[in-house]
């Protein structure tokens, strides 16, 4: 596998406060990223610095060997597509025309759509199966669906790397797995945040940990997923279940003064198994 992106001692700081400190990691095509972290531990500040969003970060970010800074926006926007979790009012655009969005990096303005660029759209929707609610008006959507749709923008878009602030956040467990099975099945480079770390044990090969704005981890899942770092970074004690039952290990928190977590009967009770549970 290629590499994509190589990103070296990034640093970000707004108003002398430091965001990001000195992250370094590499990309490889085919990779499924998640960042996992406490909330303020930079995980967003690190997408949007990925994205060129933010134009005072430190360090060095290259694109296939190329540096980020040096591509234009509409060169960007051909590389990375970017879902993050409250998308954006879009009013009075039904689903075919938000798909549609994704043709913008490659077309002049107000240059019309040919009989190509109609396929795609179509063979998009198909793909995240919302073929038949093209005509449907955008907001009038699930949560789920709006993610699906916004995908579908993105297999429009051509990009190389998918980029996914906490995709998962505000959806319920069925549309949680659909979304990422969906993402999974693209077979493209994937770059995500996200807070379940359950979740992201099923979906991703590799995971990021950060805290305060530090990079702690960058490993496997079976390696980043370890009871003792998770408790140091996560302020909780942790209980990692290695009876796999879908191929990969479970993790979860418990408050300090609870010792049921010693007993493994404990492991089945109501509260962990919850569907309200983060890590249920």
């Amino acid at each position: 596998m290629s590499k994509l992106l190589s990103v070296e001692s990034v640093s970000w700081s707004v108003e002398k406060q430091d965001i990001l400190n000195n992250i370094s990691f590499d990309v490889t095509s085919g990779d499924i990223i998640g960042i996992i972290g406490p909330n303020g531990a930079g995980k967003t500040s690190l997408l949007k610095c990925l994205l060129n969003q933010y134009k005072n970060w430190q360090g060095s970010i290259k694109l296939k060997n190329k540096a980020l800074t040096h591509y234009r926006p509409h060169e960007l926007a051909q590389i990375f597509a970017l879902v993050v979790q409250n998308a954006p009012p879009i009013f009075d655009l039904k689903v075919y025309d938000v798909v549609r969005m994704g043709l913008l990096p490659y077309k002049a303005l107000f240059a019309s759509d040919n009989n190509d660029d109609k396929k795609n759209i179509m063979l998009a929707l198909e793909k995240v199966g919302l073929a038949s609610s093209q005509a449907k008006f955008f907001n009038t959507l699930s949560g789920g669906e709006q993610q699906r749709v916004l995908i579908a923008k993105a297999l429009v878009q051509k990009a190389k790397i998918l980029v996914l602030d906490e995709p998962t956040n505000h959806l319920d467990i069925f549309y949680q797995h659909q979304i990422l099975q969906l993402v999974k099945a693209l077979n493209i480079t994937v770059i995500m945040t996200i807070h379940d770390l359950n979740l992201a044990a099923h979906y991703c090969n590799r995971l990021l940990l950060l805290d305060k704005g530090n990079l702690v981890s960058d490993n496997s899942v079976d390696q980043v997923l370890k009871p003792e770092l998770l408790t140091k970074v996560f302020g909780l004690p942790c209980h990692r279940d290695n009876e796999l039952h879908s191929g990969v290990p479970r993790v979860y928190f418990y408050p300090a003064c609870d010792t049921s977590m010693n007993n493994p009967s404990a492991l089945n009770s109501p509260l962990l198994n919850s569907s309200k549970g983060e890590y249920s």
